[in-house]
This record gives structure tokens, C-alpha cells and sequence, in this order.
């Protein structure tokens, strides 16, 4: 099934440095403590993000890695964070090492691509992947008879093998490799240079491999290890840093599987280091006391689907959910109330959803925002509302208007810049392909009336910052009768390949998830008008519709599979789900 997406953006490297020397001198003048910590790890993370730009922009042009002093000087600059990071993580947040300046002087009088591009790193932005679990899983390696040598794989393990290398007390930068090829057979493309100096250092000491995951197959992983195995380097000699100290996912080759077993690995477990430490309050609880006041009972976890207990009492209404994909999310009462902690994005990825989330909460569409802190974004916990699901007396014309009112504010305020959501030609694509998987390539073939109207239909295209989820749990209905949107901030931002898109896309997915007819449909597309400011598309709700579908589709059919041997009573609502997209599928559209 067609349904996750690499999310990329274009940055101009010479602003990136503004930014970021512009940042550090603002660093500087923070007293100790979170919010100091908190600005060093997006310093850290906006510079991997640079550093494995530059790097892939040379493997693009000379289609192999190599090493060199420009390599070298592009992954100063994060080493240099790194090592704030650590000295600012081991003290409490109360010190942090002074920054060399030549650091970032020598980057800037480097001749660089006027415009590269940046990975989004899913781990940082989605996973609550944490540097300071990467700081303290090579605590260890101090122990070595010498420092690693570090592989990053890029590109959120660029700025992790930082991390790692500055753990481990080496002076030296890591090296960095883009494994590639099909996804589940990476290899690598060394250039001689870089391979004579990489088995080289190899060959003195231990190799420490750095990246998230592993995922389905782990063969980013395996295409490190495969190289320098059959260079000759001992398999006891290489140490895996991964994101979980899970096995390898179920498409990994049954050579990569057994050396994964029998692998030294290392990493941290962020509710054993932030949630479930020896000494009371745990950090995370600790980071949010400023703002909702001193903790009286301890943080639960709601993560994984386990929110439903609080919100449905009988467990035949359960929605289906991807339980291992959700965001971690914990409750915690303090002395104001029960607050709910949602992992919302490390440094500018959290920041910039705070302030959509304060947008959303100021004009009364979502619960109130407390804050941000350390990737967690911090809101009220309304005991008192009901999912839509379990309401009563909420009359339909009035869901249509509320709905509405609240996808017009997101049409008029979250604009959004090009290329930042999937084609049209994409959706289509991955239509015609999700459908064919359940309905057969007789239902595929037929959605392929609508591939000469694509050029057309793109030009009525005004993308925004879509909900993307408008399930009818995810609608909150308050004692007051008031609507209120749960979890409105970063559904468009996930790793899921539909991203923005014109808000048709989520009139389209509220009147399925809603079980709007077709007239209620073209009321809620007048209320986005009204409220918008522009006119909703007819042809364009038309052909988001089975895209809509095939997605949903996809979706909840790839979770029920992941999730079969582990959690079966999810996969079979999964599945119960899945049926019944595949049913709307298949019947005449809404309009």
C-alpha cells in the first residue's frame, strides 16, 4: 500500500547560517536552564539538517561519498552543537561549552550550492526521538581502549552520529553515508578515497553505526554493516545505535535478522530517562511546571491508543487506531487541573506548531495551549467533553456550520508554500494502487478517467495547512454544547505522503468521517467558502474523494497487517475500518 512519504524542503544554505548565527548570539544571553537547553538542540538539529544537505548535494553531483576538508568543515558545525549539547545535558542545563566561532566563520567562506535540500528527520519531528537518549546509549563507549570510529547514516543520523561522537570523547567528526537503492536492499556507494580512510580507521577500533530505526527491514543498517564485514572488520567490532532496542522489522533478509540478534547494541529508553526515573518529579513533569503549576499525582501514559480508556467507557466504540505510530502523549494533574503533554517536535518543528496551536485555541477552534516545552506541547485536559461519537442533542445543520467555520479558519490562516503536500498525479498514483490491492485492477483502471483532467484540476489547487483528520472522535463536544477540535496541529506534517493540499481535500474527509450526505457536503463547502474567503471546488472534491478513500484505505489495511501477530484485537478493527472505505469505494461519489 502506498501511503508514507519522504517529506523534503529547498533552503538557501547562506540563510541557514544567518539564522543560525543570528540564533546563537540570542543562545548566549539565555540564563541556565530548559530554555537554554531547549535552543542548543534546535541549533543542533537545524545544523545536521544543513550538514546532510551539503553532503547529499555532493553525493547527487559525483553519485558516490567521498571525504575531504569541505565534508569535514560541513560537519563541524554540528559537532560543535553536540558538544554544547552534551556539556549542557551532563550539568543539569547549567553550563554548556562556548561555541568556537571559527566554527561557523569557516563554513560561511566556503563557496556553497546556492540551494540544497533538507530531509525533514521523522524521528525528532514525530517519534520523540530524543539526542540525549543517543548521549546517554554511548556513555559506554568512553570505556573503549580508544574512541569509535562513527558512521552516520543520513539523515536524521547526521546529527546523531554528532551526538555519539561527542559521547564517546573523540575529537574527530563522524563520517557520513546515503545508503541507497530499493528500501529494502540499501547499499552503498563509496568513493575509493573515502573507503581507503574509512577501513583504514576501522581497522584501529571500533565502529559505532548511528541512525533511527530500524524499520520493516533494517537495511540501512545491514548496507553499513555488509560493506565493512566483507572489507574484512570483525562483526564484534561494529556497535549499532539505534532508536529501539526492538528486532528488525519483517521484511529483513534472514542474514541481516541474525547478525541483528547476535549485534551489541545501544540505546536508551525515554520513559526509563523522562517518565520513570528513581527520583521524583520526572523530568517531563519537572519541564511543565512553570506553566501549569507543582505536580500532585504522576504522569499517565495515554499514548498508543490507551486515551481511549479515558474517553470511552465501553470498548466495543473503540476507534481503530495504528497504536504504534501515535504520538506519546501523557496526562498529569497539577494543582490547575489535569493537563495533557503531546510530543509535538523538537526546536523549530515544535515551535512552529505552538504557534499554529495558540492560533487554533485563540479563536476558540481547539482546547486552550499552555505552551511548549522540550518538544512536548502542553493543554488542557477537558474531563468533561464527549467525543462526537457519544453526544447527544448536537443537531446536524449545527456540526455542518461548526465544522465549517473551523476549516475556513484553517483555509484563510495556513496557507501553505508549494511542493509542500503530493501531487495530484501522486494521488492518483497511490489511488490506483490502494484500490487495486482490495478492489482489483478493473476498479484501478477505472479511476483513470481522471488523468487528463489532472493539469486542469491543479490549477485550481490553493494549498493549505490541511487538518487531515476529521474522524468523528476527533471532535470534541463540551457541556456547553461548544465543537472543539482534539488534535488539530500536525496531521499534514506527518510522514504520511498526502501533506498539504487544497481544503477540499478535508471537506471531502469530514463528509466521509462524519456521514455527510451529498447535500450536507456542498452546505459544509459553502461554510469553508464563507469563512475562507474562497470558493470550494466541486471537480476538485470529486477527485479527492476516491483518493480520500484509497487512502484511508491503505492506511488502516497496513496497520491491521503490521499489528496481526502483535496487538490482534487492533488489527481486527483495523480491518473493520479498512472494509468500510473499501465499501464507500466502491459506491457512486457524494456528488
Amino acid at each position: 500500500m502506498l501511503v508514507y512519504g519522504d517529506h523534503a524542503r529547498e533552503v538557501r544554505p547562506s540563510e541557514v547560517l544567518a539564522a543560525i548565527r543570528g540564533r546563537l548570539r540570542r543562545v548566549e544571553a539565555v540564563p541556565a536552564g530548559l530554555a537554554r537547553h531547549m535552543a542548543l538542540v534546535s541549533l543542533l538539529l537545524e545544523a545536521g539538517e544543513l550538514a546532510q544537505g551539503l553532503l547529499d548535494a555532493g553525493f547527487a553531483e559525483r553519485r558516490q561519498d567521498e571525504p575531504g576538508q569541505r565534508g569535514a568543515a560541513f560537519l563541524a558545525l554540528p559537532m560543535a552543537f553536540a558538544r554544547a549539547l552534551r556539556d549542557s545535558y551532563v550539568s543539569g542545563f547549567m553550563r554548556y561549552s562556548p561555541f568556537p566561532d571559527e566554527v561557523l566563520d569557516a563554513l560561511e567562506r566556503l563557496e556553497l550550492p546556492e540551494r540544497v535540500t533538507v530531509k525533514e528527520p521523522e524521528g525528532y519531528t514525530c517519534h520523540a526521538l530524543y539526542p540525549e537518549l543517543y548521549l546517554e546509549a554511548a556513555r559506554s563507549l568512553r570505556l573503549l581502549p580508544r574512541p569509535p570510529l562513527v558512521v552516520g547514516i543520513r539523515g536524521i543520523g547526521t546529527s546523531l552520529a554528532c551526538v555519539v561522537a561527542a559521547a564517546s570523547g573523540t575529537t574527530a567528526p563522524p563520517f557520513t553515508v546515503r545508503p541507497e537503492g530499493p528500501p529494502f536492499q540499501r547499499t552503498l556507494r563509496l568513493g575509493p578515497g573515502l573507503e581507503r580512510e574509512l577501513l583504514a580507521r576501522a581497522r584501529e577500533s571500533h565502529v559505532a553505526i548511528v541512525d533511527e530505526g530500524p524499520g520493516l527491514s533494517g537495511s540501512s543498517f545491514g548496507a553499513v554493516a555488509d560493506l565493512l564485514e566483507k572489507r574484512g572488520i570483525p562483526e564484534d567490532r561494529l556497535l549499532f545505535f539505534p532508536s529501539h532496542a526492538g528486532e528488525l522489522g519483517p521484511v529483513a533478509s534472514e542474514r541481516h535478522r541474525l547478525r541483528w540478534a547476535r549485534a551489541r547494541r545501544y540505546t536508551a529508553d525515554f520513559d526509563a530517562l523522562f517518565v520513570r526515573p528513581d527520583d521524583p518529579p520526572p523530568p517531563l513533569a519537572a519541564w511543565v511546571e512553570d506553566i501549569i503549576g507543582p505536580i500532585v499525582g504522576p504522569l499517565v501514559d495515554v499514548s498508543g491508543g490507551a486515551w481511549r480508556h479515558r474517553v470511552f467507557p465501553d470498548e466495543r466504540h473503540w476507534p481503530a487506531v495504528h497504536v504504534q505510530q501515535e504520538r506519546r502523549k501523557y496526562l498529569v494533574l497539577s494543582e490547575r487541573g489535569t493537563f495533557l503533554l503531546k510530543f509535538a517536535g523538537l526546536g523549530l518543528y515544535g515551535e512552529r506548531r505552538l504557534a499554529r496551536a495558540r492560533q487554533l485555541s485563540e479563536a476558540s477552534l481547539t482546547p486552550h495551549v499552555e505552551g511548549l516545552r522540550h518538544g512536548f506541547l502542553v493543554q488542557r485536559w477537558l474531563e468533561g467533553a464527549r467525543p462526537l461519537p457519544l453526544a447527544r442533542g448536537l443537531d446536524r445543520a449545527e456540526l455542518v456550520a461548526r465544522v465549517g467555520a473551523y476549516l475556513g479558519f484553517r483555509a484563510r490562516r495556513f496557507l501553505a508554500e508549494p511542493g509542500r503536500g503530493a501531487s495530484l498525479a501522486k494521488l492518483l498514483e497511490m489511488a490506483r494502487y490502494n484500490s487495486a490491492q482490495v478492489l482489483g485492477d478493473g476498479f484501478a483502471e477505472s479511476l483513470g478517467v481522471w488523468a487528463p483532467r489532472l493539469e486542469r484540476l491543479s490549477a485550481e489547487v490553493r494549498m493549505v495547512e490541511t487538518d487531515n483528520k476529521p474522524h468523528a472522535w476527533e471532535w470534541l463536544v463540551l457541556q456547553d454544547g461548544r465543537l472543539l477540535k482534539a488534535d488539530a496541529v500536525d496531521h499534514h506534517d506527518a510522514h504520511e505522503l498526502i501533506g498539504c493540499q487544497d481544503v477540499a481535500w478535508d471537506v471531502v474527509g469530514a463528509a466521509v468521517e462524519l456521514e455527510l450526505d451529498a447535500a450536507e457536503q456542498s452546505i459544509l463547502a459553502e461554510y469553508v467558502a464563507r469563512a475562507s474567503g474562497h470558493a470550494v471546488s466541486g471537480p476538485l472534491m470529486d477527485f479527492y474523494r476516491p483518493c480520500y478513500l484509497a487512502f484511508q484505505l491503505g492506511h488502516h489495511t497496513l496497520a491491521a497487517s503490521a499489528l496481526e501477530g502483535v496487538v490482534p484485537e487492533e488489527a481486527a478493527r483495523l480491518r473493520r475500518a479498512a472494509a468500510r472505505y473499501a465499501t464507500l469505494l466502491r459506491a457512486p461519489t457524494a456528488r
